[in-house]
């Protein structure tokens, strides 16, 4: 790690302190000094993950990949996040790489001083909408009032398309005299928030680690400048206590540590503007120079360039190119508000380096209370289950070029000899990985086997992949894939050393149990017979009958195995028959417990439900109105069941209008806050016995997916039902959403201690936007204008007949 000289800052500062000295004749309270104290600083944690917007330019692919070439010119690699008003974790490079914990703007008066931090009035809306109120760019309005009426706060917030720097407008408005404002900014350079050095300069404040460089610098000269490390030297404190900088410093020194840059950037009156660059670059200069270009090109013009009008290509131009949405807008309950919005938040979720790298969430879980001593992905990585929502979303939009792009990327996330640190059989992908590729996590989950094999065939059906280029990814990627769902093998990697013997999963899609799963398995007959297909098409006909009779041997088994008759729930909804969530044997009668998981002691595999079942129907490994299915609904909706088994909640629409379904992933579930204690999940590196995993909001897609199918199978899905499927799940889904509209992964159901101040049915603090959360309501949506289960596999029902 690079050692900062402070005999070189020392010479380098002389004008600065000269500066200082003009400072100190206006206000003779101020001392400056070369070197903050208090290193290292706080101890840094990410920021609140429940996002109210995220944001990043749109760039066009030149040959499936991005590239200063394309018709978009220089590929703008800055992503950021807003999150209780303020900008938070603002990334550069890869998707993952954080460089900033927070922004926030301080307005200092006579007798007060109060940060974004502090309870404002806060109302987030879009800079560019169309005459429906429709988003047409991921540029925001954000105002933040003073509950005094002191002053208000709006900021303008987005990327530079042209360049690597976020773009901030503030305008500040007060009728009161000598109030002030500040800006401050938490680098975390390099997606952590320990190893950061400081320096003030005369363009402005700048922080590093090794040749990552950020710098913060404003249209008009800042009033005042210091540097400091985070809850020691940071300056917040002295504003704080005597609305005044006491001490002001020009680096951080020889130690590097949480470090912070706080800049005056002058009296404010009735109405009082700022424009603000956050920018990137390799070196010093370049990151200086990034920011100048984009404050010289302005406000207008970036923002012009950011939404795409006139020549400039942006992102009313993405929209414009999907063909599907005006008539998927007609099955919306919100005039497309959410659904122009899904689209942009799912494409806005890509990494720009590697192409087709869809993440989960550009967020880190319950980030307040998690470390950032060093570096985490958080959800901003690569779940191929995930992964495999987005890109039938993507399809489901008209987007075929980024669904063929994501496939294309997941032969860099599948296990071959190359893998590294790999000792095992290959064919299988990757549990969790860096959008470059690097290990994470390594378990196995059969599922993520199969998608995509099921994402091949869609892809192909749909005409994006070419009969060649089916037979060249079959020989690649596909066949790998689907012998491993045939024979297994041997899982050894890092600490991973598993035999797997399919339909038997290590994991499940929670990621949590071993065993026989039915929405596992559900994949996985859907993949195989997928597979048999493809194999059938590219004239491999003894893998084509050998994946098909495998499928068919799997599905077989699938109600011996996972739908038990003997079940022992206290529902008076309950018949005793029901599919269970899973089971680590193939008798679903016996009495074995799964394991205990996230706090909560592990349970009789036969009191645990989850919605599981459904994705038999949605793949067309079962028929809506199998009697296994039919059976297991009145448990999955008992809203009496004992509170902690209990999946089903219903909520009530703001509007009146009734009430909507909300489920939970699974009862016994602990993937979330402590309802004893109200503590966020896994607060303090521990988990404990009250963590309680809440409603998910994509299970209310997943449910209304089924209705589809139901009443097709009923043949009576006409208008009306149409119409009522619209108006509880659709509708459900964007009442889930927040001011943002962002969508969570999970939403507060009213049980236990609110800590957090949540109301029913608001997203809380576990990850938001979740891709596959919008990547459900936009494939819900599509379903019901189709009239059918968008990723039904009609392959997989003829198949099995």
């Amino acid at each position: 790690m690079k050692k900062y000289n402070i005999i070189t800052t020392s010479l380098l500062m002389l004008g600065l302190t000269a500066c200082s000295t003009e400072q100190a004749k206006k206000n003779t309270h101020v001392t400056s000094q070369l070197t903050a104290p208090g290193a290292p600083g706080a101890e840094p944690f990410w920021a609140y993950s429940g996002k109210t917007g995220i944001g990043t330019s749109f760039e066009q692919y030149q040959n499936g990949a991005y590239s200063d070439n394309a018709a978009t010119g220089t590929v703008s690699k800055v992503w950021f996040s807003i999150a209780k008003g303020m900008i938070t974790e603002t990334m550069f490079g890869l998707i993952h790489q954080a460089q900033i914990k927070d922004m926030q703007f301080v307005v200092v008066g006579k007798d007060f001083t109060v940060t974004e931090t502090d309870d404002l009035d806060v109302t987030i809306d879009y800079l560019y909408k169309d005459d429906k109120g429709r988003p047409l760019s991921l540029a925001y309005k954000v105002v933040s009032k003073d509950k005094q009426g002191r002053f208000s706060l709006e900021k303008h917030i987005f990327t530079d398309p042209d360049g690597q720097s976020l773009f901030v407008r503030s305008i500040f408005s007060t009728q009161l005299d000598g109030v002030k404002a500040y800006v401050t900014v938490n680098p975390y350079i390099n997606n952590n928030g320990l190893d950061d050095f400081a320096k003030a300069t005369e363009q402005g404040l700048v922080a590093w680690q090794d040749d990552n460089y950020l710098s913060l610098q404003g249209a008009q000269p800042f009033k005042q400048t210091s540097v400091g490390f985070t809850g020691k030297s940071d300056g917040l404190n002295e504003l704080k206590t005597s609305q005044q900088l006491n001490n002001v410093y020009t680096n951080t020194g020889e130690q590097s540590g949480n470090v912070s840059l706080l800049a005056e950037l002058g009296e404010i009156s009735k109405s009082s503007q700022f424009d603000l660059t956050l920018s990137f670059g390799n070196n010093e200069q370049a990151s200086f120079k990034e920011g100048q270009a984009s404050l010289n090109r302005g406000y207008q013009h970036v923002l012009d360039n950011y939404n795409g009008k006139g020549e400039a290509l942006g992102w009313q131009d993405y929209l414009q190119s999907l063909a599907p949405l005006n008539s998927m807008t007609a099955q919306t309950a919100d005039n497309g508000k959410l659904l122009y919005t899904s689209a942009m938040v799912l494409k806005a979720q890509e990494d720009k380096t590697h192409a087709g790298a869809l993440i989960a969430s550009l967020s880190n879980p319950w980030g307040e209370t998690v470390s950032a001593k060093t570096g985490s992905t958080g959800y901003k990585a690569v779940w191929v289950r995930d992964f495999y929502q987005v890109a039938m979303a993507f399809m489901a939009m008209g987007d075929t070029d980024t669904a063929k792009t994501a496939f294309e990327y997941l032969e860099k996330v599948q296990v071959n000899t190359n893998t590294p640190d790999n000792n095992g059989d290959t064919g299988w992908f990757l549990q969790k990985t860096h959008v470059d590729g690097e290990l994470e996590w390594v378990g196995v989950q059969l599922d993520q086997t199969a998608m995509p094999l099921m994402l091949a065939w869609k892809l192909h059906q749909a005409g994006v992949l070419t009969d060649a280029e089916l037979t060249n990814w079959y020989g690649r990627m596909l066949k790998p894939a689907a012998d491993f769902l045939v024979d297994g093998g041997r899982a050894k990697i890092l600490w991973n050393d598993t035999e797997i013997t399919p339909p038997a999963t290590q994991q499940e899609r929670w990621e949590e149990q071993e065993g026989y799963s039915p929405s596992t398995t559900a994949a996985v007959v859907a993949g195989l017979i997928t597979a048999a297909d493809i194999a059938k098409m590219v004239g491999d006909e003894v893998n084509a009958k050998r994946y098909l009779a495998t499928a068919k041997s799997y599905n077989a088994d699938i109600e011996n195995m996972m739908f038990t008759t003997a079940g022992n729930l206290e529902s008076n909804a309950s018949d005793g028959e029901y599919f269970i969530r899973i089971g680590q044997d193939k008798n679903a009668n016996s009495n074995t417990k799964i394991n205990a998981n996230n706090g909560r002691d592990g349970f009789n595999k036969k009191q645990i439900l989850d919605g599981g079942f459904l994705e038999l129907v949605r793949y067309g490994v079962r028929d809506a109105l199998a009697p296994s299915i039919v059976k297991t609904l009145p448990e999955y909706d008992d809203e009496t069941l004992t509170d902690n088994l209990q999946v089903k909640y219903s909520f009530e629409f703001t509007d009146g209008s009734g009430t909507f379904a909300g489920y939970r992933r699974y009862g016994n579930d602990g993937y979330g806050e402590d309802e004893v204690t109200g503590a966020n999940y896994g607060e303090g590196g521990q988990n404990s016995p009250g963590q309680r995993g809440r409603v998910w909001p994509f299970f209310t897609g997943e449910r209304g997916h089924y209705e589809i199918a139901a009443a097709n199978a009923n043949n009576t899905l006409d208008a009306t039902k149409q119409q009522a499927i619209k108006n509880s799940y659709v509708k459900g889904l964007e009442q889930f959403a927040n001011q943002g509209m962002m969508l969570p992964e999970q939403v507060w159901d009213g049980v236990g201690n609110n800590k957090a101040g949540y109301t029913l049915g608001e997203g809380t603090n576990s990850a938001t936007p979740l891709a596959w959360t919008h990547a459900e309501y936009v494939k819900l949506v599509r379903s019901l204008s189709d009239k059918q289960v968008w990723d039904h596999y009609p392959v997989v029902t003829k198949a099995l007949k």
